[in-house]
């Protein structure tokens, strides 16, 4: 490996633009932001290091041996993240960039190309939310920021009108601009070097500021890079690793997508994972899968006896056991998404992706891929399931590192073939840091759980485990929400103290009740009682839907009796609680005296 002499950034991109220089399969995704791009532009007009380039050359001759990418340069956050695979003859050598990917293709961006990401606030949908970009410099003044010399900033082409203080030049136009005269040519046109109408100060800076910028595109040395030879691609990985690996510059999981990459023969794993993660995340109401997820559930379902991410862990033939398995196990993991979507979870309420991967492995080991979500056959295993994830989200199994999980959950499902083992998992797991046995602490615990929060979802799971997964349920306050306003209790001529009280109890477990899409737009603002009787004139289909909800059918529905209503829901629900978690209660005091209390 040799160090080379150093190119200027317009040489660096000419060869991009050519596809003399390529991306290596090898590499992650581009994952700078616009202030890393911005500050990136401002350290090269500082003249600060921005540390050496790796190329690798691969001879013309082995260029079908392997995979390129381009470089983007007009990044979207919805549209265009994924770089486009590199269509090359063999008429000549290429280099491909080993180290130095996120700068490189920041100054592609900046110089050649935009920025798209989504507004805050705005639909994904929404036309607007993802404006388009270009870097911007202002010429006419240092930039505002203490860490910042120069305001590089990517602007919209509205917001980089000029306005006082602020003459916003497109940083594209400086591959334009071949020799100093024009900088000159430019700088008058623009009458920034008029004094009548900048400051002499503003002038001064102007003339600075383009000629530097000039000369960091044009003329300096910038790109400063060794050059690796070899031919043999696993030289070429172990020296990927090895820069890779001692910082934070690759995450972990990029770093073993990188090794699936350079290792599957028949799939490119980069295109295949990064398209899967995509598709995963649009099941349902959206979820927030990432490659880690699918790297753990491929070693997991491919029965390795270690499941860690370690490079060890990814060696050629445990690579080409995943990728055989690929079909197989990425149905069996959609699957498990899709049910728990039917199940009402997602990005919001599922505290733990990687709870997801035994429900995966179980439907992978059973060959219950197609069966899973609608067979009639299947529908305890679904209950079962629904079960256990409530519990372990609830009990945080899978928070940290749940690697020591997987290879007993396996060892269960696998000696219960037919059936999801529940109940062996419970008592496998009793006593033990995993347990996902309940106290009546924790039940008491779980009562309070709020409106809205994740874990209030996967206790109302367990509470309704009967309901229709066909229909979407939302969380919903029994007596609605916007009754508890504190002017409003006051009006009834509530004492503060029950005014404090119907507050405190308005968000928690005992007024909430999970209620179908459509019924819960339909109930609004309305007062329970009223809203019950006109959807339900009948009083059996009433008293069905309160039994349905764990609301008894003699208590009144009135507001005026709230407290006593969620004294009285609260032990029932207590009572179901643990029925369903098998938890022995002490002995309880009676309903009147839990409504007596309340009052």
């Amino acid at each position: 490996m040799a160090y080379q002499i150093p190119i200027t950034i317009k040489n660096a991109l000419d060869n991009i633009r050519k596809r003399h220089y390529v991306l290596p399969s090898i590499q992650r995704e581009f994952v700078w932001s616009t202030n890393q791009i911005e500050t990136l532009f401002d350290s090269l007009m500082r003249d600060y290091p921005i540390s050496t380039f790796l190329f690798w050359k691969v001879d013309k001759n082995k260029i079908n041996e392997f995979q390129f990418y381009e470089f983007l340069n007009k990044y979207h956050q919805k549209k265009c993240r994924h770089n486009r695979k590199a269509e090359l003859s063999n008429d000549e050598d290429v280099i491909a960039l080993l180290d130095g990917q996120q700068r490189m293709t920041s100054l592609c961006i900046g110089l050649t190309g935009s920025y798209a990401k989504k507004m805050p606030y705005y639909r994904k949908s929404s036309a607007h939310a993802y404006p388009e970009k270009k870097l911007y410099l202002n010429l006419l003044k240092p930039s505002d920021e203490l860490e910042k010399e120069y305001e590089f900033k990517f602007l919209t082409e509205k917001e980089a009108e000029p306005t006082e203080g602020y003459f916003w030049f497109q940083c594209s136009e400086i591959l334009n601009i071949t020799d100093m005269s024009k900088t000159s040519m430019y700088l008058m046109k623009n009458k920034l070097m008029d004094t009548s109408v900048y400051t002499e100060q503003q002038s001064e800076f102007a003339i600075n500021t383009l000629n530097g910028f000039f000369n960091v595109i044009h003329q300096k040395g910038t790109i400063s890079y060794y050059q690796e030879e070899s031919e043999e691609l696993d030289k070429v990985l172990q020296i990927f690793i090895r820069i890779n690996s001692g910082g934070t510059k690759l995450s972990y999981s990029d770093l073993l997508l990188s090794i699936a990459t350079a290792q599957w023969k028949e799939k490119d794993a980069r295109e295949v994972i990064h398209e899967y993660v995509d598709e995963i995340n649009n099941i349902g109401d959206g979820f927030s899968f990432n490659k880690d997820f699918v790297l753990k559930s491929c070693l997991v379902m491919a029965d390795f006896k270690d499941v860690k991410f370690k490079v060890d862990n990814f060696n050629r033939e445990n690579m080409a056991t995943i990728e055989r398995n690929w079909d197989k196990t990425s149905l069996a993991m959609r699957s498990a998404i899709e049910l728990v979507a039917k199940f009402g979870y997602n990005k919001d309420n599922l505290t733990a992706n990687n709870a997801l991967i035994p429900i995966a492995y179980f439907i992978y080991k059973n060959n219950f891929e197609n069966t899973i979500l609608h067979h009639a056959d299947r529908e305890q295993d679904r209950k079962s399931l629904n079960e256990w994830l409530s519990r372990v989200l609830l009990k945080g199994t899978f928070g940290g590192t749940p690697d020591s999980v997987y290879p007993k959950m396996r060892d269960l499902i696998s000696a219960n073939i037919g059936k999801f083992p529940l109940a062996e998992i419970i008592n496998n797991y009793k006593g033990s840091r995993k347990s996902i046995t309940f106290s009546e602490d924790d039940i008491d615990s779980l009562l309070d759980s709020r409106y809205g929060k994740a874990k209030t979802y996967s206790v109302l799971s367990l509470l309704y485990a009967g309901l229709n997964n066909n229909y979407k349920y939302h969380q919903d306050h029994i007596h609605p929400q916007a009754f508890f306003k504190k002017k409003a209790l006051r009006a009834k001529g509530y004492d503060e103290n029950k005014v404090d009280a119907y507050i405190s109890q308005r968000d928690i477990l005992p007024n909430l009740q999970l209620l179908q899409a459509t019924q819960n737009i339909e109930k609004r603002d309305k007062p329970f009682e009223q809203w019950l009787s006109v959807i339900f004139p009948e009083q059996s289909d009433r008293n069905a839907f309160l039994i349905q909800n764990h609301i008894s059918t003699n208590q009144s529905l009135e507001f005026d009796d709230f407290l006593s209503f969620t004294a009285k829901r609260r032990q029932d629900l207590k009572n179901r609680l643990a029925i369903i978690l098998n938890v022995t209660l002490k002995e309880q005091e009676g309903a009147t005296s839990a409504e007596a209390n309340a009052k």
